[in-house]
């Protein structure tokens, strides 16, 4: 089986986005499109004035949106009437579909906010269909843990410790691994995946070629194989996300993603006109 190796390092870049929330973009910029992730935000700051005018009502169509809390609090609402307060360690998985406006806004004045978003694309087959919401507590997500390490599995599964997140058209896998210096994580990845880690903060070794260092705020192209092996050089936080391709074209128009332009004018059409939220 091939040892899964470091194909591309690349360390985000500083945006912003919504009402002038301060964050760091990796996928989106480079990569643009990583199939079938679109976009990766790590959002976070100790400043208030970074994060609290939120992210106001804002459509979305074709895509799902993940958002995943570290730290601090989010109040979402959206279209579907869907609405509630996600805290430290929880998920919302949106899928978007044929249309979806939503809102997330922090419900906190000061302290710590950070969390990271993920957009995925959807198949043509999908992208009209029904909106979905799924919020899932952190309660809710099963937890491996070792002398070496500690993994959070919102999707996938770990030795015996398996996500929520299931019977999903990619098979995504979405770990957040703990791991002490010098410990070890050692995984079976599908060899038909694109994967990535994005390290949030110390140091990690991936697999057994030599690589330059990675610390802190780093996105990992990983190349395809089966065996992935990264060893803590630092007691390090990471998230590991794969997913199967979808292989189609793709056309984007801000918070839509379609599969030609045309539909994109359709959807900007529906929105201005009206007809957005079936």
């Amino acid at each position: 089986m091939r040892q899964i190796e470091v194909d591309k390092i690349i360390k985000p870049i500083l945006s912003s986005d919504g009402a002038g929330v301060k964050l760091k973009r990796s996928i989106g910029v480079e990569p643009n499109y990583y199939d079938p992730f679109l976009m990766l935000d790590e959002f976070g700051s100790e400043n208030k004035d970074d994060y609290i005018g939120g992210f106001p009502p804002h459509p979305h169509r074709g895509i799902e949106t993940v958002t995943y809390m570290l730290h601090g609090e989010f109040e979402h609402e959206d279209s579907t009437g869907s609405k509630g307060r996600m805290k430290a360690g929880d998920v919302q998985w949106m899928k978007t579909g044929s249309g979806i406006i939503h809102s997330e806004m922090p419900a906190m004045t000061g302290g710590k906010l950070q969390g990271f978003q993920l957009w995925i694309n959807m198949p043509a087959k999908l992208k009209m269909s029904k909106p979905n919401y799924i919020y899932i507590n952190s309660k809710e997500m099963n937890v491996h843990k070792d002398k070496d390490k500690l993994v959070k599995t919102i999707a996938g599964k770990f030795e015996k410790a398996e996500g929520p997140v299931k019977g999903h058209n990619i098979d995504p896998i979405y770990f957040d691994v703990k791991l002490k210096k010098d410990g070890e994580f050692a995984f079976k990845m599908p060899s038909n995946h694109n994967s990535f880690i994005y390290l949030v903060n110390g140091e990690i070794k991936i697999g057994d070629k030599e690589h330059e260092i990675v610390k802190d705020s780093t996105l990992i192209l990983l190349s395809k194989g089966e065996n992935l092996k990264v060893k803590g050089i630092l007691n390090s936080k990471f998230l590991l996300i794969s997913g199967k391709p979808i292989n189609e074209q793709i056309a984007r128009g801000g918070p839509f993603v379609m599969n030609t332009k045309s539909e994109i004018l359709q959807a900007v059409n529906d929105y201005h006109n009206g007809n957005f939220v079936k």
